[in-house]
């Protein structure tokens, strides 16, 4: 019954309380469950002795996170056209067949392929060559990857292969078998990973 009281309490505290530019907001516990409410400089703090509260942000910090998820929604935005683009020139491109120094549907490379895609795509202008390639952009550790990440690997003492991260572990490429998408942790390429980078900003 009182514990009932209680909460009828802290509702029409929530519902009635006057709102100020100087007003805090708490979080209160009653062991059970929390909720948030705007403090009342009214209100007789005897009468809520068994729960434990503290001010947890100001009225301007409230405020700014509000603004948060703009930004947000504005990130995933983002990373789907990304996404959508990436997606769209692959199906254009599945199973072309590779050819080194090629860079037309007949058969095309690595690094011609890569270069395209920042090309038609995203209006980037990248370098021809994979040792090229590798020296643009900001480095990234493996396990930070995004999607549009040019991903790196050493597949031979002097041969170099390039690729474009697509999410979920995955990268697409021009391989020895065609434009195709590979997992990132198959075996050959979990050994021969070389180094990551970031054109997209």
């Amino acid at each position: 019954m009182i514990k009932n009281l209680l909460l009828l309490l802290l509702i029409s505290i929530v519902i009635t309380g006057c709102a100020s530019n100087n007003q805090k907001y708490v979080v209160a516990s009653d062991m059970s469950e929390y909720a948030v409410l705007e403090t009342n400089p009214n209100l007789d703090k005897n009468l809520i002795t068994n729960l434990d509260y503290q001010e947890i942000i100001s009225n301007n910090e409230y405020k700014k996170i509000l603004q948060k998820p703009k930004k947000v929604l504005e990130k995933q935005k983002q990373l789907a056209h990304v996404e959508a683009a990436l997606m769209e020139f692959y199906n254009e491109w599945k199973g072309v067949k590779y050819k080194f120094g090629g860079d037309t549907k007949k058969g095309i490379d690595c690094s011609a392929f890569t270069q395209k895609v920042f090309k038609e795509k995203f209006n980037l202008k990248i370098p021809r060559t994979t040792r090229t390639q590798v020296k643009v952009g900001k480095t990234v550790k493996k396990a930070e990857l995004k999607l549009g990440d040019l991903i790196f690997f050493k597949t031979g003492k002097i041969d170099r292969h390039v690729g474009i991260y697509i999410g979920h572990g995955e990268f697409m490429h021009a391989s020895i078998k065609g434009v195709k998408v590979t997992k990132l942790n198959k075996p050959f390429y979990k050994k021969a990973y070389w180094t990551s980078k970031r054109v997209i900003n």
